[in-house]
């Protein structure tokens, strides 16, 4: 027999089923909100992984096409690597849940999520992140949890908790916060300029929902949870630690990390670990496999006293200060924009392309409401950039979730495709990385935007600021553009990106258990004042605003409308007239359903001629009108002229010359380029044209 628990969650039922399915899982979870429904699974291998210094946690987001009656594409007719959709989706329930396993937990754990059926009303994401929770919560898998997340959205100013899919369309925000019982420990968001007051108020109301949840998840795991499993520790001896810790000396650690060149640093630590080992190489053999885990504490432990006690940070700036700042326009010759921008040792070129529509990319996944997008950005980030070797082997999941950040923060700035009729792609390559590369990658699309000509609504720059804690809630230190040493041995990365005007994106990474709303409201309002500095100090003053004209290398696009009606006449039988105006022009033609005609080329003469053509075609034809054409078939009665791809019309034998002629080709041959006028339809109606009549002015 298994058991359902059910609540009302913002005006939908969730439901659980436990023991219904999965049960050799160390926990399962059968969830329902609406008409989705995920299986969440929780599982851990019987031993520790050998050899590792870290938690072995792997989470994966199934996306079965089934679950919206559809089957997948391609040959294989089945479905093949995650969307990016599924990366995000894993990162999402990976963060906020790796903070509350044991530190030293060894043992591999898989988080799986299958979705089986999806109602557009109820996020399958959100789901699999409660799903995820329930069933490690109720598994034997050591875990200080439960967590709850819940999605928020912004319609006509009013926050939305759940919102429906028609709801999500209309929105300024979206949202997701996870929480344990007391804090908030993950923020996910892209908005539209939204203020940093709505943004907190949105952020603590939707940890006010998570608490029930809580509440709900607790009598589950109180009456069909597991007792957690002992595990193998990994320690450190503390005599080990005792003699490095006297050997090194406290002072001699600090010197070797107080330095604002990472490769210098790195040079002391190595320096460090030599020594250890050749101080324990003979009398103490057993401890050489700890002594990266020593020093790593031991760094650890000196930076957060340095910054906490002494505030003093390890590069020696200011707790606000920011690393000092560059930022230039132009640095390829030919592309159609790019923007480099510096941050200390962090270092973004981003290159924007423009394209024509028909190059938006095509998405297929479970959400009906998004079959494609035409603003696109990509992050790469190669190991030379950290001064490290290893293959290339394509965007991991932190560079798609980096690179979707990015395009989640630019976004609302974006024309319209009315505005803008392009599709918009940029790319961010890390030069050189020593913290918060996602949020330099956001400063330098805006400087590449704004030099391509993209006529954005308000240039964007993005910031990140760190957190180190003590021993209780209120001895904690917030630090502006942390690096990487700073994330690394702290407790929090908070990025945040907007406007002059508002909040377009965050996301907030943490290694504890949770932020007060204390914390939380002053890293809000601590990225505002650091982002605007950037923007006026540095960005703006290298390009202060879209440039009027594209490059001159960049595609031209122009935009005409046409009846609905009429796109058939342009594009032909089996696309015959639309790729002959291809042919003849060089240009490329997209159409809409609503009769948007976008063309776009390089050369202005073959984009004039394509519109002119283009018109002709769909123009209702009236007696008078004057065209030119070619000559394409001649019969004893008359010839047919071609004045547009697909469109003929006839001249009989009598209109052609004022004088009488006995044969057509006495005056015309093929290929010819004539002018006529419109005599209006035949009986059989065909179009007629005169060449006789065509005024003496218009010849």
């Amino acid at each position: 027999m298994y058991k359902t628990f059910s609540m009302e969650l913002a005006g939908r039922t969730l439901s659980v089923d436990i023991g219904r399915v999965a049960a050799q899982a160390n926990g399962a979870a059968f969830m329902r909100y609406g008409n989705t429904v995920v299986l969440s699974t929780a599982t851990a291998s019987e031993k520790p992984r050998e050899g590792i210094d870290f938690f072995p946690l792997s989470v994966e987001f199934h996306e079965k096409m089934y679950s919206v009656g559809r089957i997948p594409g391609g040959f294989t007719r089945r479905e093949g690597k995650p969307s990016d959709n599924a990366v995000l989706t894993c990162r999402v329930i990976d963060r906020p849940m790796r903070p509350l396993f044991p530190k030293d937990y060894r043992n591999d754990v898989t988080l799986e999520n299958l979705v089986m059926n999806v109602d557009q009303d109820c996020a399958p994401e959100l789901l699999a992140m409660l799903g995820s929770a329930l069933a490690t919560s109720i598994s034997d898998i050591p875990f200080d949890g439960p967590t709850a997340a819940t999605q928020v959205g912004l319609v006509d100013g009013e926050l939305v908790y759940n919102p429906t899919s028609e709801q999500r369309e209309k929105s300024d925000l979206a949202l997701t916060v996870a929480s344990t019982r007391e804090k908030v420990i993950m923020i996910e968001a892209g908005a539209n300029e939204v203020s940093e007051d709505t943004m907190i108020k949105a952020i603590y109301g939707a940890h006010e929902l998570n608490g029930q949840i809580i509440e709900f998840f607790d009598k589950i795991v109180a009456e069909c949870g597991k007792e957690k499993h002992e595990y193998e520790h990994f320690d450190i001896p503390a005599d080990l630690y005792e003699d490095m810790v006297h050997f090194i000396t406290p002072e001699a650690m600090e010197e070797a990390v107080f330095t604002d060149v990472k490769q210098v640093r790195e040079e002391n630590i190595r320096k460090i670990k030599d020594q250890l080992e050749e101080r324990y190489a003979e009398e103490h053999e057993d401890w050489l496999s700890f002594i990266d885990d020593a020093v790593y504490k031991f760094q650890k432990l000196t930076v957060r006293k340095m910054i906490l006690k002494d505030q003093k940070r390890p590069d020696g700036r200011e707790i606000k200060q920011i690393r000092p700042l560059h930022a230039e326009v132009d640095v390829l010759p030919t592309v159609h924009g790019s923007g480099l921008f510096s941050r200390g040792q962090t270092q973004v070129l981003n290159v924007t392309t423009l394209a024509p529509l028909s190059e938006k990319q095509k998405l297929d996944g479970l959400d009906d409401s998004k079959t494609s997008k035409r603003y696109i950005h990509h992050y790469n980030f190669p190991s030379w950039s950290v001064g490290e070797t290893r293959p290339s082997r394509g965007p991991g999941r932190r560079e798609i979730g980096h690179g979707a950040l990015a395009e989640r923060a630019l976004l609302p700035v974006i024309p319209s495709e009315e505005e803008f009729p392009y599709t918009i792609r940029t790319v961010s390559e890390i030069l050189e990385s020593n913290g918060s590369t996602s949020q330099g990658s956001i400063c330098a699309s805006t400087l590449s935007l704004m030099a391509a000509g993209v006529p954005i609504k308000a240039p964007v720059a993005g910031i990140s600021v760190g957190l180190v804690t003590g021993e209780t809630d209120d001895d904690y230190l917030i630090l502006t553009d942390i690096q990487g040493l700073e994330d690394f041995f702290g407790d929090m990365d908070f990025k945040v990106a907007g406007t002059h005007k508002g909040i377009t994106a965050i996301q907030m990474d943490i290694k504890i258990h949770g932020l007060t709303r204390e914390i939380v409201e002053q890293a809000i309002y601590r990225t505002k004042e650091a982002r605007e500095y950037i923007l006026d100090e540095v960005m703006l003053k290298a390009i202060d605003k879209p440039r009027e004209e594209l490059s001159v290398y960049a595609p031209k696009i122009r935009q005409i409308m046409i009846d609905p009606q009429k796109i058939g006449d342009v594009v032909g039988q089996r696309g015959k007239t639309i790729n002959a105006l291809i042919e003849r022009t060089g240009v490329k033609i997209d159409i809409t359903d609503d009769g948007a005609v976008s063309v776009c080329g390089t050369d202005k003469a073959a984009m004039d001629e394509a519109i002119r053509l283009i018109e002709i075609i769909v123009t209702d034809f009236e007696k008078g009108q004057i065209f030119e054409g070619n000559v394409v078939s001649i019969k004893d009665f008359g010839a047919f002229i071609e004045f547009a791809p697909g469109k003929e019309g006839m001249v009989h034998i009598s209109n052609i010359a004022r004088r009488r002629i006995n044969h057509v080709e006495d005056e015309l041959t093929l290929g010819d380029k004539v002018k006529v006028i419109c005599l209006g339809k035949d009986k059989m109606g065909r179009i007629s044209f005169s060449i006789k009549d065509v005024p003496d002015k218009n010849k």
